[in-house]
């Protein structure tokens, strides 16, 4: 659906060369809903603005559903964008504009017939749940159904393609979540690709496919979000994962030393569970094979998306080669473990 290839975009001052995209490269397949997560001023809002073209990058190309878009003129632009939803951060609903007659208003400058028109934002209104509010101004309602006007509008021209725009940057945890369910819903109803921006790594965990995440303006990882959740390459991916799943061992832990004689040694390690190995004691199996002690510092179990996924730090003691092969065991029964000391 999307498909870009060393996009760049920067800007020249009098006094600065301001490079806000690096050689970008990414694939968006059609259907999926990907993340794009990074601090501010990382590049990501420029990435989407570029993507449907509110920027111009400086170099690269741009593909969307098998359309080169960087050198489309303004006629042809204007059709391929009739095709690509955005919903903004903060709504940008039109306070003249009732609900309804806020749906209605890219239907009106696509020239869709009236008739049509007023069927679809009706069906729209029905899909997002409010079909009671037709007549409602924006200044009559909540954050979280102002959005879904928002997104009902995006939806006006039936497009492939969703832009989200800190979509839900600006809402409580609560609406935030109903907000994601509704996207989630909309992506396997009616098989719509979502790309989203953000900041929040709850987000991606919860309803992304794959992520992207950036930093000064390039990818410095991107995959599916199970992996890098359980093993995050790059420093930036790991503050990341670690800001949901609180992650950070306190740095005396690292260097806990309980050992009662000159045979034991301490490691801790950190074991990631995925899918339905989160529900398997695997650790237990582990102390009754190996005969080593085992103390948990720390752990939690969540979703991301429909999967289980769970975290346990742990203290091993024992002698070293015995806790050799605890780890190796556990990696040889398909987890993720990360060796954080060597006592």
């Amino acid at each position: 659906m999307i498909s870009i290839k060393d996009l760049s975009k920067i800007y020249l001052t009098a006094n600065q060369r301001i490079v806000a995209l690096d050689k970008v490269t990414l694939k968006v397949e059609k259907g999926e809903i990907f993340g794009i997560i990074g601090l501010s001023g990382a590049g990501k809002s420029t990435l989407i603005r570029c993507i449907n073209r509110l920027e111009t990058p400086s170099e690269g190309t741009i593909y969307v559903d098998d359309q080169e878009i960087i050198s489309l003129g303004k006629k042809d632009l204007q059709q391929v964008r009739q095709k690509i939803g955005m919903i903004f951060q903060h709504f940008n609903l039109l306070s003249s504009r009732n609900v309804f007659d806020n749906v209605m208003f890219p239907m009106e400058i696509a020239k869709i017939p009236r008739d049509r028109a007023e069927k679809r934002a009706k069906e729209l209104l029905a899909l997002v749940g409010l079909s009671d509010r037709l007549l409602a101004y924006p200044n009559q309602l909540s954050g979280g159904q102002k959005q879904r006007v928002g997104i009902a509008r995006a939806l006006a021209n039936d497009p492939k393609l969703l832009l989200c725009d800190e979509a839900t940057s600006a809402l409580d945890p609560q609406t935030t979540h109903s907000i994601l369910k509704l996207l989630r819903d909309i992506n396997r109803q009616l098989n719509i690709t979502i790309l989203l921006i953000t900041h929040d790594m709850n987000v991606i965990k919860e309803i992304c496919d794959r992520v992207a995440v950036i930093d000064d303006g390039a990818i410095v990882e991107m995959g599916k979000v199970l992996d890098v959740f359980s093993n995050p390459a790059s420093p930036t991916s790991k503050g990341f994962v670690n800001s949901v799943i609180g992650n950070e061992i306190p740095e005396e832990l690292l260097h806990l030393s309980r050992s009662e004689n000159n045979q034991s040694v301490s490691r801790v390690i950190r074991v990631s569970f995925v899918g339905a190995s989160a529900g398997e004691p695997v650790i237990f199996r582990m102390i009754r094979k190996f005969d080593v002690e085992a103390s948990i510092l720390f752990g939690n179990v969540s979703r991301i998306k429909d999967t289980p996924f769970g975290s346990l730090t742990l203290e091993l003691i024992g002698p070293q080669s015995l806790l050799q092969e605890a780890v190796d065991y556990l990696r040889n029964q398909g987890l993720e473990v990360e060796v954080l000391n060597n006592g």
